[in-house]
């Protein structure tokens, strides 16, 4: 193992930030890029260029703070049947996301108190650790923003919520009122439960 391997996460990734904060020399950095068949993927990130991207992973290395959320978590809880077109994430109220909108990322912005409000730990369909929101923050979320969704799509993820037998609702509306959406979201599931 080379002292550049030692910085490539369990993604595959390997970040410029990571090796020149380490003292390893750009042209060493570059040389060993070429050599190994690396392309890059993003500002500062690289990936063997025979690896399939993963870019829930890219969007962990490229914004820690990022939560991935609406259409990406919708698909993971299965509570919609198809793959989002992009990746969406949320991030707190002025985070510049110029870059990552610009690579045709999806953001969404709250206050930064309500940024980690039912964040958790998931493994993504390629097996790398991302944030992403529990079931019943990504339900808050939908009926939040439910006009930036497809009318099927919403009316499909509410049927589903209700189907499930791992549904809290005590937790679903605590999200509610602190998102004073609790009244609008109560409408919604009496007619489904």
């Amino acid at each position: 193992m080379t002292k550049l391997e030692k910085y490539i996460d369990e993604s595959g990734i390997i970040r410029t930030s990571d090796i020149l904060s380490n003292g390893i020399s750009k042209y060493d950095y570059y040389r060993y890029l070429k050599e190994n068949n690396y392309e890059k993927i993003s500002h500062g990130m690289y990936a063997k260029a025979d690896m399939w991207s993963d870019e829930l992973a890219i969007i962990k290395k490229r914004c820690p703070q990022a939560v991935i959320s609406h259409d990406e978590a919708l698909y993971y809880h299965g509570l919609i049947d198809h793959e989002p077109e992009r990746p969406t994430f949320t991030i707190y109220s002025g985070y510049n996301t110029s870059r990552l909108k610009s690579k045709g990322y999806k953001a969404y912005y709250v206050k930064k108190d309500y940024l980690d409000l039912g964040k958790i730990a998931v493994k993504d369909f390629n097996g790398n650790e991302v944030y992403m929101y529990d079931l019943e923050r990504t339900m808050c979320d939908l009926v939040r923003n439910r006009n930036s969704f497809e009318s099927q799509d919403f009316t499909t993820a509410l049927k589903s919520y209700a189907r499930r037998s791992d549904k809290n609702l005590t937790r679903l509306f605590e999200y509610a009122e602190i998102f004073r959406i609790d009244r609008l979201l109560r409408q919604y599931l009496e007619v489904l439960l």
